[in-house]
């Protein structure tokens, strides 16, 4: 096929449309503004730890069926570890318990009868209420459909949602939360099996997709930055990089997965998510103890999720708008003193980076949720993707991939 689809990003959006779109034998050219593809899932050499670590943690889930798939396309699947079945190791820094939550893997939870699989503290009965969130009215937020207390709710809730939503899930939207519990909770451990990229995002999720986008014959340029769009009637007519135009033939598309608020300066009219909610990140260059889960929750600490890689141990910290302005010194030894009470590692501060994200993900409101648009503009040739878009899940790399997926069929579709 002559006809050509621009794709604008090089992130996981821009990324999955192109895979997809390639595969099908179209012509794909994707711009990024930026010296590195990936966007926040990117890999990089950090002079201060001395190692290659990740911009940010990110988790899997087994059952994240879009990601998965992008990963076997690529030839990559086999770079995510994890336990065998669905387990979560958790830490109270209050109380000093420690227990693993393990979901059976049918759809009927059996685990929440059983005392040795279920969050300590709690019955079989108190589960029941989640269901509600399944039938949230639109427009709601959580803490209106569900009470936010108790030990569920701190143990197992709490820090489900505020992973999944970056935002204090009383404040987060009833919908997108409902989202996150109808395709892990509520389908069995099977979708539930936590994965990491041991190696790394970049070797896992970027380079190798790259790898393949080149041997389709597929064109990426890095720094080649999108300055403007000129609109004709029905179409975008021409792409304008400020050194270089590129005009649109009558077939040509463009795929537009930039963040929201660059999206809203170069499409008029566009009405996109205003409120963000920042995500920091901690890496510490030490090896983790032997035995040391991939993944470990911790409650009533600065920290909540470490993970261990080789030679390395990592934090996210959700929501971490007031962790954003601080000392990074302060914020560092702050968090390397839970983890070493959540290891029996020594207190003496190992080398470190501090990465913090002030714009991570757009804030996972109601109102905010309501301003995603859809993939449709109103130039037939110009479609949007992007974690930010109405993906009907909150800003996550399935939701990422999704998106570029749907965008990859709508153009499909166009000729």
């Amino acid at each position: 096929m002559t006809a050509t689809v621009h794709i604008i990003g090089a992130g996981l959006a821009g990324l999955s449309a192109a895979l997809k779109l390639s595969a099908r034998g179209r012509r794909v050219i994707v711009h990024e503004a930026t010296a590195f593809a990936g966007g926040r899932c990117r890999s990089y050499h950090d002079a201060s730890v001395g190692m290659t670590i990740d911009n940010g943690n990110h988790l899997l889930l087994s059952g994240n069926r879009a990601a998965l798939d992008y990963l076997r396309s690529i030839g990559a699947a086999h770079r995510l570890i994890g336990p065998p079945t669905a387990e979560f190791p958790f830490v109270d820094l209050a109380s000093g318990e420690r227990w693993t939550l393990r979901f059976n893997d049918g759809r009927l939870p059996f685990w929440v009868f059983d005392p040795n699989r279920r969050v300590p503290g709690t019955r079989a009965f108190d589960y029941l209420p989640l269901a509600r969130l399944l039938w949230a009215p639109p427009g709601k937020a959580v803490g209106e459909v569900i009470a936010c207390d108790g030990v569920l709710y701190r143990r197992l809730v709490e820090p489900l949602l505020l992973a999944a939503l970056n935002i204090d899930p009383p404040q987060g939207s009833a919908r997108l939360a409902a989202a996150i519990i109808r395709e892990t909770l509520a389908t069995g451990g099977r979708a539930c099996r936590p994965l990491i990229a041991r190696e790394g995002l970049g070797s896992t999720l970027i380079e190798p997709a790259l790898v393949h986008l080149q041997q389709r014959g597929a064109t990426v340029r890095m720094e080649h930055q999108l300055r403007g769009l000129r609109f004709g009637a029905e179409r975008v007519e021409t792409l304008d990089f400020g050194s270089e135009t590129i005009a649109l033939g009558a077939d040509d598309a463009v795929i537009l997965t930039v963040p929201p608020y660059v999206a809203a300066s170069l499409v008029p009219g566009l009405d996109v998510p205003t409120e963000f909610r920042a995500i920091v990140n901690a890496h510490f260059r030490i090896e983790p103890p032997a035995g040391q889960p991939p993944i470990f929750g911790v409650l009533n600490g600065v920290v909540q999720w470490l993970f261990a890689f080789p030679g390395r141990l990592s934090v996210t910290i959700s929501a971490g708008d007031r962790l954003i302005d601080g000392p990074r010194e302060e914020l560092a030894k702050a968090i390397w003193n839970e983890v070493a009470r959540v290891t029996g590692l020594p207190a003496a501060l190992p080398p470190w980076q501090i990465v913090r994200e002030r714009r991570a993900t757009f804030s996972a409101t109601p109102a905010q949720d309501a301003k995603r648009p859809g993939p449709a503009t109103g130039w037939r040739n110009l479609i949007l993707a992007g974690d930010w878009t109405d993906t009907g899940l909150p800003a996550t790399i399935e939701g990422a991939i999704r998106s570029g997926n749907r965008a990859a069929e709508i153009i499909a579709k166009l000729q």
